[in-house]
C-alpha cells in the first residue's frame, strides 16, 4: 500500500504541528487539563482559524470537505503533541453524523462548528454496556407530534461542555435512533478522566428531542460512524507512540549510569529496538484504516484488525517508556506518563483490544482462507 502525503496534505500536517508545537510544552500542557475546561480555547479558535475544525465538512456546509487521510495527518500531530483539544468528541464523531444525516436546516449548525463557536458531542455509550452498545436503556417517546428521551448516558466524552448533543435511543418500533438536543436542557455531571480529558454523564428526563434528519432507525449510521472514529483514534495513536519513543531514545542517550550513556548497555538497546517494531506494526495498521475509510471501504473488520494492534502496541511501547526512564517516567511533570495514560484511554475507547479480539474470532469463520 502507497500511503503517501500529497504535498497539500503535508503542509496541512506541518501547520498543525507548528500550532500545537507553539501552543503546548509539557509544563504548559499541564497547567491546561488542570484548569476547569481541561483544554484551551484560545488554541480551539485558532484551530478554526486555520480550517482544521471544519476539516471533513463540505464546503457548502462551511468546510474544508477534506477526507480520512487529511484527518490521519492532523491527528497525528495531535497526539504527538497530546494536545487536548475534543476535536474527535465536539467535532468529527458528532458533526460528521450531522453531516452524513443531517436536514438542511440541521446541517446549518456545521458552519458554527467550523468556526469554533458551537460544541457538540456525541451521547451514545451507557453505564455497564461493553462495546458495541447495541441495546441502549435511553428510550426515545413520541406523544402529540413531540419527541422526548429518557435515560442516561455514560460516559459522554466532553459533554461537560457541549452546546447541542446528538443522542442515540431506542425507538418504540424497534431499532437505534439519533436526536438532537440542546444540552442546557440536560442535567450533566462533568469530571475528568484518567488521561487528563473530560467526560460526563448526562440524565434524560422526558428531554424534548428532534430527530437528526429523517429520523428512522440509524444503527447502521452509528456502526460506520464508529469505525470513521476508530480510525482517526488509531491515527491520534500512532503520534503519541512516535513521541514517546523519541523521547525514549532520548532519554538513553543522554542519560548516564557508571559513566557511560544508557544506549551503551545492550539490553537496552534491544528494548527500544522492540518498541520501534511495535511502533511500526501501529503505523502500518493505522495507515490501513484509513486508507480503507477513503476508499469507501466502512468495514468493521478492518477497524477492528488495526483498533486491536494500536491496542498493543500502545500498551507496549507505553509500558516500556516508563520503564526505560526509571523514576521520572512515574512523576506527573514528566510527559512520558501522559502519552501512556492516552493510549490507555485510545484503548478503551471503542472496544478494547479485548473487545476487537473477541468480535474478531467470532467472525474467523467468514473470513477468505490465504493459500500461498
Amino acid at each position: 500500500m502507497d500511503f503517501q502525503y500529497s504535498d497539500e496534505q503535508e503542509m496541512l500536517r506541518d501547520t498543525t504541528a507548528t500550532l500545537l508545537s507553539r501552543a503546548y510544552d509539557a509544563e504548559k500542557r499541564n497547567q491546561v487539563i488542570d484548569t476547569e475546561l481541561g483544554w484551551s480555547r484560545e488554541v480551539w479558535g485558532q484551530l478554526a482559524e486555520v480550517g482544521l475544525l471544519g476539516l471533513t465538512f463540505s464546503e457548502e456546509d462551511g468546510g474544508m470537505d477534506a477526507g480520512p487521510v487529511e484527518v490521519h495527518a492532523v491527528l497525528t500531530e495531535v497526539g504527538r503533541r497530546l494536545a487536548p483539544e475534543p476535536i474527535i468528541d465536539c467535532v468529527l464523531t458528532p458533526g460528521g453524523l450531522i453531516a452524513e444525516l443531517g436536514s438542511v436546516e440541521q446541517r446549518k449548525v456545521l458552519a458554527d462548528v467550523a468556526e469554533g463557536s458551537v460544541l457538540l458531542a456525541f451521547a451514545h455509550q451507557e453505564p455497564g454496556v461493553r462495546w458495541p452498545s447495541t441495546e441502549l436503556s435511553t428510550v426515545a417517546t413520541h406523544d402529540g407530534g413531540v419527541w422526548t428521551i429518557s435515560g442516561r448516558k455514560n460516559p459522554v466524552p466532553h459533554g461537560d461542555c457541549a452546546d447541542r448533543i446528538v443522542v442515540s435511543a431506542a425507538l418504540p418500533d424497534g431499532g437505534v435512533g439519533l436526536f438532537v438536543v440542546d444540552a442546557a436542557a440536560v442535567a450533566r455531571r462533568g469530571y475528568k478522566t484518567f488521561d487528563g480529558q473530560r467526560a460526563a454523564q448526562l440524565d434524560f428526563d422526558g428531554v424534548v428531542a428532534e430527530p437528526l434528519g429523517d429520523g428512522g432507525d440509524a444503527t447502521a449510521a452509528i456502526a460506520a460512524s464508529d469505525v470513521r472514529t476508530q480510525a482517526a483514534l488509531c491515527a491520534e495513536a500512532v503520534g503519541a507512540m512516535e513521541e514517546a519513543l523519541r523521547l525514549t531514545t532520548e532519554y538513553l542517550k543522554t542519560r548516564k549510569q557508571f559513566g557511560v550513556t544508557l544506549s551503551k548497555f545492550q539490553a537496552l538497546t534491544f528494548r527500544a529496538a522492540d518498541m520501534y517494531v511495535s511502533l511500526e506494526l501501529a503505523r502500518s495498521m493505522a495507515a490501513y484504516a484509513t486508507m480503507a475509510v477513503a476508499d469507501g471501504t466502512v468495514d468493521p473488520v478492518i477497524a477492528s484488525r488495526a483498533k486491536l494492534q494500536i491496542g498493543r502496541s500502545g500498551r507496549h511501547i507505553g509500558q516500556e517508556a516508563i520503564q526505560l526512564h526509571g523514576g521520572i517516567g512515574m512523576t506527573a511533570e514528566y510527559p512520558v506518563g501522559h502519552y501512556t495514560g492516552r493510549l490507555a484511554a485510545i484503548d478503551r475507547l471503542l472496544g478494547s483490544s479485548d473487545d476487537h479480539l473477541r468480535a474478531l474470532a467470532a467472525n474467523v469463520g467468514s473470513y477468505d482462507l490465504a493459500e500461498l
